[in-house]
């Protein structure tokens, strides 16, 4: 494997915030495919798509617009494709029930947080692994069916991308390597800089980076301001990319990104400046240990 490629993965849209913070964020299946195509001419082999609904910006798990994405990408390149299941797992507790779910809680079956990578069979699906306080929120990502749900993406012969957002949610990641849930090499998210996760610097992605089992692949990124800091060391730490609007809006400190492939252009230049370059998809199939 060429050891001077990075795998550029783009986080699409998200499912925090809407156009009042950026208004070039992609909404729609049609948007949301143009922007990771355009990434994926800039460099970007890989796109992580959430969805969102196409008249609110609210974050949705509705089947068909997952089915028309997907559709759209592969028609228009030979792009890898990464659905979240991350959607589902949202816990705002009721002030007045401690067990009861306020406004906004989107907490369902980990049947339904599946239900698209089972029938859509994308490349990569990400798998959020450990619960955590997640801004004003509760994520809930219980292990029984975090265990459930490898079980199913493994059989349904889906590359889980292991989201840690913390040094001690690698072992629930080495756990389920263990029982077999999780195949080798595991794939790993570094996931930086979310309040309440750990916060993104480098000693921090040093320390994440090491905790990780010898023979993982892994990329890393920050949120907001360390996004772009956050690349660099993941390069520089022999790592893997992701950039996109999910994470960032800015292309630098004042000045709004105006699409995805723009975000893109500026990862790819600091590979550039640290010896590495973007790999084609072929490369990134290589590198990612995928058919």
């Amino acid at each position: 494997m060429d050891r001077e490629k990075v795998v550029v993965t783009v986080s699409v849209t998200g499912s925090i915030g809407d156009r009042t913070g950026n208004p070039h964020l992609p909404i729609t299946p049609e948007e949301i495919a143009h922007s990771a195509v355009e990434a994926y001419e800039a460099g970007a082999s890989v796109a992580h798509i959430h969805v969102r609904d196409v008249k609110t910006g609210k974050p949705s798990m509705v089947f068909e617009l997952y089915e028309e994405v997907v559709s759209l990408i592969r028609e228009r390149s030979d792009m890898i494709v990464n659905l979240t299941t991350g959607a589902g797992a949202r816990f705002i507790p009721d002030e007045g029930d401690p067990i009861g779910m306020a406004p906004g809680s989107t907490l369902c079956k980990p049947e339904k947080r599946i239900d698209h990578v089972l029938r859509l069979k994308p490349e990569i699906c990400s798998l959020d692994i450990s619960s955590m306080n997640f801004g004003r929120h509760v994520f809930v990502n219980a292990l029984p069916h975090v265990e459930w749900m490898a079980g199913q993406i493994r059989d349904a012969g889906v590359k889980p991308e292991l989201e840690v957002f913390d040094i001690g949610h690698i072992e629930i990641a080495n756990h389920l390597l263990e029982t077999g849930r999780v195949e080798s090499p595991p794939l790993f998210q570094l996931c930086m800089g979310t309040r309440w996760g750990i916060p993104a610097t480098p000693g921090n992605m040093v320390a994440m980076r090491a905790a990780l089992p010898d023979h993982a692949i892994w990329a890393g990124f920050g949120i907001g301001a360390t996004s772009f800091p956050m690349a660099a060391q993941s390069v520089l730490l022999g790592g893997n990319v992701r950039i996109g609007f999910e994470d960032t809006l800015y292309v630098e400190k004042g000045a709004l990104a105006t699409s995805n492939r723009q975000l893109v252009e500026k990862a790819a230049s600091l590979m550039r400046l640290l010896g590495k370059s973007p790999a084609t998809v072929a490369q990134a199939r290589e590198l990612l240990h995928l058919p």
